[in-house]
């Protein structure tokens, strides 16, 4: 679904990505580890259209898309969560998964129907639809943020380190989530500094070092490489 080939990106004129090349199989989970500085981030940032390549292509579904607007990616089918919580907390959970469909705002018949489909698929909006989404858990408001990307149909989602600052219990909802996502035939793409949790809930794994990528594998062969802990302990591989 994505291919990123030669890929040079970064900000303030350096590049984080140092000619990265990444294939992101279509329908599956895909999770992206390494250590801080590793250019995670970056390589969603590249994808959704947040952040330019200086060099390189990224193409999905076969045709270029590097250096398109956001908006336009959205329309083509990828969405990002971002790694820090989103919602308007005074808004309703409603509102919130609304919001995502703002590309189609006139169209309130649709939006109606997929707010009912998702609160079909993530009960807190059928339950909680009507509270201020500042009354929810984190893993809560992650699962909202899910639905909310939902909103459109996208064929990829984006996740940057959606685990950040969770709970055991809540960590169980985004897993939930995710599999849910791919079992619906949505690619995801998962960038995680909890290398287990990443990993396990993902089919392929992809490890970075210095912007590019060192590792592609299955996530649980990279899970039982005592090599790959060694790297992740501050070792190197």
């Amino acid at each position: 679904m994505i291919s990123m080939t030669g890929v040079h990106a970064g900000y303030g004129g350096g590049d984080v990505l140092q000619g990265l090349d990444l294939e992101i199989d279509p329908g599956a989970v895909t999770c992206v580890v390494g250590p801080n500085g590793a250019g995670k981030s970056t390589v969603l940032r590249a994808i959704s259209g947040q952040l330019a390549p200086r060099l390189g292509t990224i193409r999905y579904g076969g045709r270029d898309i590097d250096g398109r607007h956001p908006a336009e990616l959205i329309k083509a089918g990828i969405v990002q969560v971002p790694q820090k919580h989103g919602l308007f907390p005074e808004m309703t959970v409603a509102e919130n998964v609304l919001l995502g469909g703002y590309l189609r705002r006139r169209d309130r018949a649709y939006l109606q129907k997929r707010l009912a489909h998702l609160a079909e698929r993530f009960p807190i909006i059928g339950e909680r639809g009507a509270e201020p989404a500042g009354n929810l858990s984190g893993g809560q408001r992650r699962t909202v943020e899910f639905a909310r990307a939902l909103m459109l149909e996208p064929a990829m989602v984006l996740l940057d380190e959606p685990s950040l600052g969770l709970d055991p219990r809540s960590l169980g909802l985004v897993e939930q989530s995710v599999t849910g996502m791919r079992d619906s035939g949505v690619t995801v793409l998962i960038v995680e500094q909890n290398v287990r949790f990443g990993l396990g809930i993902a089919a392929h794994g992809v490890v970075m070092e210095s912007g590019r990528v060192l590792r592609a594998d299955a996530a649980q062969a990279i899970l039982d490489d005592p090599e790959m802990g060694a790297f992740f302990l501050g070792g190197a591989p």
